[in-house]
């Protein structure tokens, strides 16, 4: 079964491709100390326009925490998650996660509640974890041997022995904690997910064996995402010239991992105070806090329990509305990659001008396969004023250079000129499902390509 169709799932935009568009999720921000120094990482970094593992606009106390969720889930519809991604790791801070667990589950019980660790105190906590109605779990695995892991991990600090260990030793130590803790979550039924960073030059040919071995121990879905190394993150790699992962790489990658473990395409690295549906991430909005001087008990009436359940009620059956995917034409489809500007539903419900990202299919004989999201600086338009001729495109034609199908609500003539030069078909659909757009192709075209 996959992941999507696991009725644990249905309301997780993480776990479940169909669900991303529909219900959201919050991060919060009650972890900031961290026991292990990835290479990758450097969480002093902050930018509002950014997204990426780590970063934050402010640290929040988990009473703090549990007022921005009443708050959110008062505001967002279809708020059904709420997990503890850092800035640090979750379990290196176990107080005050722990602390924000319960009471997230005494003042907002309809909520799914996830954590995300390195795993390096997992083994330790994974029984608290399940007490407190964990039922979601990530886990950072980027190596299964610690001659690689030595190249990824600065140093490993052990809170039991109070020692840091470094090199091969830190890693392998992290690693058997990894396994053992990864082990015992499944085994007391959690669904976990498994986030490995392809890093360039670094674990390539170690996140097959990753794959292996996560399927092995029954983990549910594997999410590889793709390292970002750019100068002014001033981090280890980036420092020494690691380049950032490019999308072609990342999904090279997700087909070579394919070997029994659910790939996870949509995505989106979100920041540790993340707010909303994946790809629209509403942090701002509800970062100047003036909801923290309310009471709790009067939060928690504006989070109206009975209200948010009926919600919920119907966003599930909207998602079981949600039309299976159709047969496609099979005839020389072996590998062509089809590009889709959509907001909801595998459906072309954006204009091209508009989207800030897009989702890649790939079409294998007669069905489709979700491959990753490429996302942009920004839109080609960015409003009435700049949507014009003169717009820049160089960078779309970059991240769509080897696409063969642009499916999209709508298109102007300019751009469209410019795509099918670059060999891109474009596919004007406006609220068509991507099977019915595709289906529209002639079988010659096909053929001729």
């Amino acid at each position: 079964m996959s992941t999507s169709c696991n009725p644990a799932n249905q309301d997780h935009p993480c776990y479940s491709h169909e669900a991303h568009g529909l219900f959201a999720r919050i991060h919060l921000p009650v972890a900031p100390a961290c026991n292990i120094q990835c290479n990758y990482c450097n969480r002093k970094f902050d930018c509002s326009n950014e997204s990426r593992p780590g970063v934050t606009t402010t640290k929040l106390s988990p009473e703090e925490s549990v007022k921005k969720v009443l708050y959110a889930g008062s505001k967002i519809e279809g708020l059904s998650v709420a997990g503890i991604a850092g800035p640090g790791d979750a379990l290196a801070n176990p107080k005050q996660t722990f602390k924000t667990l319960g009471l997230l589950k005494e003042y907002a019980p309809d909520l799914k509640l996830c954590i995300s660790t390195n795993g390096l105190m997992l083994p330790f906590y994974a029984k608290k974890l399940k007490e407190l109605g964990v039922d979601h779990l990530t886990v950072t695995l980027n190596a299964i041997h610690p001659s690689v892991g030595a190249k990824i991990y600065a140093w490993v600090y052990d809170t039991h022995s109070k020692k840091r260990y470094t090199k091969e030793e830190g890693a392998e130590l992290l690693l058997n904690r990894q396994l053992k803790g990864i082990e015992e979550c499944v085994r007391l039924g959690m669904m976990v997910k498994i986030n490995s960073v392809l890093i360039p030059g670094v674990n390539e040919e170690e996140l097959p064996h990753v794959a292996k071995k996560i399927k092995s121990m029954g983990v549910a879905l594997h999410n590889i995402m793709p390292l970002l190394s750019l100068p002014e993150f001033g981090t280890y790699f980036s420092d020494h010239g690691v380049p950032s992962a490019t999308d072609a790489q990342v999904e090279e990658m997700r087909k070579r991992c394919d070997i029994g473990v659910e790939q996870m395409s949509h995505c989106r690295q979100c920041r540790a105070d993340a707010v909303g549906i994946l790809g629209e991430d509403r942090s701002s909005e509800f970062a100047q806090g003036e909801f923290l001087a309310l009471p709790m008990e009067e939060l928690a009436t504006l989070y109206d329990l009975p209200s948010r359940r009926a919600t919920k009620e119907r966003l599930l059956q909207k998602r079981e509305a949600i039309p299976q995917k159709g047969k496609l034409p099979s005839m020389a489809t072996q590998g062509k990659l089809i590009a889709l500007t959509s907001r909801l539903e595998e459906r072309a419900d954006l204009h091209f001008g508009d989207a800030k990202e897009f989702i890649i299919y790939e079409w294998i004989g007669d069905h489709l396969k979700a491959v990753g999201v490429r996302r942009l600086q920004g839109s080609y338009c960015q409003g009435k004023s700049s949507c014009h001729e003169a717009n820049p495109i160089e960078e779309i034609l970059q991240k769509l250079h080897d696409i063969d199908y642009l499916v999209t609500a709508k298109i102007g003539k300019t751009p469209r000129e410019k795509l099918q030069k670059a060999g891109i078909t474009c596919i004007e659909a406006e609220g068509m499902r991507l099977h019915e757009a595709l289906g529209m192709i002639a079988p010659q075209e096909l053929e001729a390509n």
